[in-house]
């Protein structure tokens, strides 16, 4: 159970450390619930056992390096440079971000409080140069970003927030020079001041080469505690970065070198030795020989009731949420594919020791989780394989995806990803505040109009429900068929609970009017007919009207009515 329950610290970002020899934890209050700190209480001594052998075995901290030397980027940072110039000219793989501001805004103020956010983090002021190999960082100096600043006032009431979310997806798929900066952009619409209350929407836009979702968390942060300062007239509340990005990558370079290597190496190769190269899901089109990444998004809620179900069932199998869904959502890719052995991509955000967690940019990796799902085990079985899985990969997690498929070394074919082409995230994000004196702060989703990948489930998890988005390559699927999906999953959950120890083929997927329609609707063949008629004479009256007609098929022979009758 110890396992289980570092598993599920790390998905929610719950950081344990040791202050004077007494466990600490550091945790957003809405992650710790009830639960969670009963388990933290019953475990203390294991956990602090936990954290000393972790000391004793940690590898050396990331520490600042000279920047007189030629810098290198990331590995994750090379691939993404590699697939840019595959594809000059794309907006695939840039992130973007809105807020949306009710209030008092002071447009200098917020201004000042982005380019210090900019000075801070060096990663922010990065331009590639390319070198025999690859390509080199180049950090400017100072940058001011130049904010640009919109006026959709003008623009009729009632087709404003249409205006407004045309500007968005433009404006995220204006694609990045990675040779030449800026790699982030800023853009502040201003819709209108309605009761003496102005709005304004924030556009964040960065290359995914200098960031990724935890920096854009991250970076919201810093802007609100900057703003907030600034107003108050107090002096910045953020803390000396200890380190930046591109110590990070000199770590990461000199620990990949070290003795740290080879387990993890060892691990995965044995783990993926022999896995399916693709995940064959039904589609409503042939696979294209070259990937669009045209994709969508269909949202949907799993219900307070059944996910309540969910998290009791979890603690019941000693698993965590996120292994129950995992699960789940494998036993739902089983019965549309047919296949017994599936990989499914997990984004992890590593960043493993204090010094990275308040930087901004590329440290995200990717784990492949292999899942054996043959000979129709019970659920719980199943989420026993999976649990097993999960605790793998994540003593194994430290290994970039990019060496491993340098190791790997797939066949390459540019119609799908690599390794997998179906991924699953579980998000623990609490609702916090974003407020300031003053001013309203509120999220808006983007939907750019792009997916890297087949089909991403990525569910979130709140306080009394999960909210879930299937992102899909509409090259591959229609909406019907993702809103079909959506259902079966959520049936098969239900099925999960009212019998988690059926097996897999046993739980429904079929929803109550899919089932009704199968087994009642489409069987209602019952018709009128000739009532004084034998049937020879029947089919003799059908000969008349379509002699020629297939009447009979039989493997490659067919027979028409007026042979048939001869």
């Amino acid at each position: 159970m110890l396992d289980e329950l570092i598993l599920e610290l790390k998905q929610k970002d719950v950081r344990l450390y040791l202050n004077n020899g007494k466990l600490r934890c550091k945790a957003p209050p809405s992650v710790l619930t009830p639960d969670l700190k009963i388990a933290l209480q019953d475990y203390k001594t294991e956990l602090i056992e936990y954290l000393l052998d972790a000391q004793c075995h940690e590898y050396s901290a990331p520490i600042s390096v000279s920047r007189k030397t030629e810098l290198l980027p990331s590995f994750a940072q090379e691939r993404l440079w590699f697939l840019d110039q595959l594809e000059t000219n794309s907006s695939f793989y840039n992130i973007s971000g809105a807020l949306r501001l009710a209030g008092a805004l002071d447009i200098f103020t917020l201004k000042n409080s982005l380019n210090k956010i900019i000075s801070r983090h060096e990663v922010l002021r990065t331009s590639f140069s390319l070198k025999e190999g690859g390509a080199a960082p180049v950090i400017a100096p100072v940058m001011d970003l130049d904010i640009a600043v919109v006026d959709l006032s003008i623009v009729a009431e009632n087709k404003r927030e249409i205006e407004v979310s045309r500007y968005l997806a433009k404006e995220a798929q204006l694609p990045f020079n990675l040779t030449q900066g800026p790699l982030v952009r800023a853009t502040l619409l201003y819709l209108g001041d309605a009761n003496n209350n102005a709005e304004h929407i924030l556009l964040f836009t960065l290359h995914h080469i200098i960031s990724d979702g935890w920096s854009a968390g991250v970076l919201v942060k810093e802007f609100v505690a900057l703003y907030e300062s600034v107003i108050a007239a107090k002096p910045s509340p953020l803390p000396d970065l200890p380190v930046q990005y591109y110590d990070y990558a000199v770590w990461q370079r000199e620990w990949l070198q070290g003795t740290q290597l080879a387990p993890q190496l060892n691990y995965w190769t044995q783990q993926l030795a022999g896995a399916p190269a693709i995940l064959e899901l039904p589609t409503d089109r042939p696979r294209p020989t070259i990937q669009s990444y045209c994709g969508a998004n269909y949202h949907f809620n799993i219900p307070k009731t059944l996910t309540k179900q969910l998290k009791m069932l979890s603690r019941q199998e000693e698993a965590t949420l996120f292994m129950v869904l995992f699960a789940s959502f494998n036993l739902l890719l089983l019965r549309y594919s047919g296949q017994e052995d599936i990989c499914v991509g997990m984004p992890i955000a590593n960043r493993n020791r204090v010094e990275l967690e308040g930087l901004i940019g590329l440290f995200v990796n990717t784990l492949v989780l292999r899942t054996n799902l043959s000979s129709n085990p019970e659920f719980t079985e199943l989420l026993k394989n999976v649990k097993e899985v999960c605790l793998g990969a994540q003593a194994h997690q430290d290994l970039p995806f990019e060496k491993l498929v340098e190791e790997l070394a797939p066949a390459r074919d540019m119609s799908h990803s690599p390794l997998f082409q179906v991924m699953f995230t579980l998000q623990n994000t609490p609702n916090t505040s974003l407020d300031i004196d003053g001013l309203q702060i509120t999220p808006i989703d983007i939907d750019i109009g792009t997916v890297k990948f087949d089909l991403n489930l990525e569910m979130t998890e709140r306080q009394d429900s999960i909210d879930a988005i299937f992102s899909y390559n509409t090259d591959l699927f229609d909406t019907a068929t993702i809103i079909r999906m959506a259902g079966h999953l959520e049936q098969l959950l239900k099925a999960i609970i009212s019998a988690p120890n059926k097996r897999l083929h046993d739980l429904y997927l079929l929803t109550i009017p899919e089932r009704k329609q199968l087994l009642l609707e489409w069987n209602e063949t019952e018709t009128e007919y000739v009532q004084d008629l034998c049937l020879h004479q029947l089919f003799e009256a059908q000969v008349e009207k379509t002699p020629n007609a297939i009447a009979a098929i039989f493997t490659n022979q067919q027979l028409s009515y007026g042979q048939l009758n001869t």
